[in-house]
């Protein structure tokens, strides 16, 4: 039987600002990486969060990203490895605060946005993410892009390593994510975003943009929830996986 994770990233929104339905989206996954107030969210939204989660019981991840709350974290940024070992320390701190104070584990970490495609492409930076988690907690797992550099530093640095792919985004060959700049990059009918995850899990495959195949691993699946259709499509989602006898279970 297969199993597999099913993540959303939740708790984005800010002050009065509200991002994402997360009271519907969280009743269909295993796993919610909660931002930590860089790239979105604030103190009253990561701790709402937090208990949104445990009340749900559902897994808990941080979800740092680069300061740039105006782009969502979602441009590049020019950091020192120092810069990027410390936004990441000071990130899960902030989270893991309201975890203890909550009562539940934080079982993990995936970066957010710019930093996680950076990563991805970057051995030197991955490290330096990776062994700020290692140092934090060496028994957090590190939830990165499939087969990306990201995953071969975590597994160098001594971390439990998680590899995601995407229900909703194209590939390049090489295994990256396609720029939400290019044509193509968000896959926007669900029936074939739900054959590709089914055809990533069963196969380990996947169709990139050019049209090769490519080799990939599926330990967690990322549904966004802040689209127009989020909620139908993580709700698709779940019920697709449970008719395949695919188990869908938080990452351990």
């Amino acid at each position: 039987m297969y199993r597999v994770d099913l993540n959303c990233d939740l708790g984005e929104s800010f002050g009065r600002y509200k991002l994402g339905l997360d009271e519907e989206v969280i009743k269909y996954v295993s796993s919610v990486n909660i931002a930590c107030g860089f790239h979105a969210s604030d103190p009253v939204v990561m701790g709402k969060t937090v208990e949104l989660a445990k009340e749900n019981n559902i897994s808990i991840g941080a979800h740092p990203g680069f300061l740039d709350l105006m782009g969502f974290g979602r441009r590049n940024m020019d950091i020192s490895l120092e810069e990027a070992k410390a936004y990441i320390k000071y990130q899960i701190g902030a989270l893991y605060g309201f975890c203890k104070s909550a009562n539940v584990k934080l079982n993990h970490v995936k970066p957010h946005g710019a930093l996680y495609n950076m990563a991805a492409k970057d051995y030197n930076l991955s490290k330096a993410i990776c062994e700020a988690i290692y140092e934090f907690d060496e028994e957090i797992i590190l939830v990165g892009l499939s087969k990306s550099e990201l995953i071969r530093a975590g597994e160098h640095v001594g971390l439990k390593c998680a590899n995601e792919v995407f229900a909703d985004r194209a590939y390049e060959e090489d295994g990256t994510l396609v720029s939400r700049k290019k044509d193509g990059a968000i896959i926007t009918n669900e029936d074939e975003a739900i054959d590709r995850v089914i055809g990533m899990i069963v196969n380990e495959k996947v169709k990139s943009i050019s049209g090769k195949y490519i080799n990939i691993k599926a330990d967690s699946i990322c549904v966004h929830g802040d689209g127009i259709k989020a909620l139908e499509f993580v709700k698709k989602i779940n019920k697709k996986l449970k008719e395949d006898n695919i188990e869908i279970k938080s990452l351990f």
